[in-house]
């Protein structure tokens, strides 16, 4: 089976898990054994991320957020140099009403190497926004 194909199915698995122990692990135990750089290791871990799951597509990256249960992923804008996305949903509600220092670093990093591969061109992304229980996230890229 090729690495591809192993993608796919840890993609199509639907299991249940109790969405506690996914907060005790992302916002609670990583942030204490990562200590203070923890925001850059997650963001890098993101990154990490987006290169074993290649994505061609805005929508494939959409649907990958949804799968992986980081909430819904929509475009709000995008020109020459960098574009514009808006996490939301009942995933993103939940974590911020539990820790108001949520970070959202790993979504970050992902969104960045996605697009770098897409645009190539070397990206980074900023977590910008907590209002609304929803996050703004924008990648920029090289000009």
């Amino acid at each position: 089976m090729t690495e591809s194909n192993n993608q796919q199915q840890v993609m199509d698995t639907q299991i249940q898990v109790p969405i506690f122990g996914y907060e005790l692990i992302r916002d609670m135990l990583l942030p204490d054994l990562l200590g203070k750089d923890h925001t850059q290791v997650i963001y890098w871990a993101g990154k990490q991320l987006a290169r074993k799951f290649t994505i061609d597509t805005q929508e494939g990256i959409g649907q990958f957020f949804k799968e992986a249960g980081w909430g819904e992923l929509e475009l709000m804008e995008q020109n020459k140099h960098e574009v514009k996305y808006v996490i939301r949903g009942e995933m993103v509600t939940r974590r911020l009403d539990l820790n108001k220092d949520a970070t959202f670093q790993l979504e970050a990093g992902f969104l960045a190497e996605q697009i770098q591969r897409i645009k190539g061109k070397t990206a980074e992304a900023i977590e910008e926004q907590k209002k609304k229980k929803e996050i703004l996230i924008t990648v920029q890229w090289d000009k």
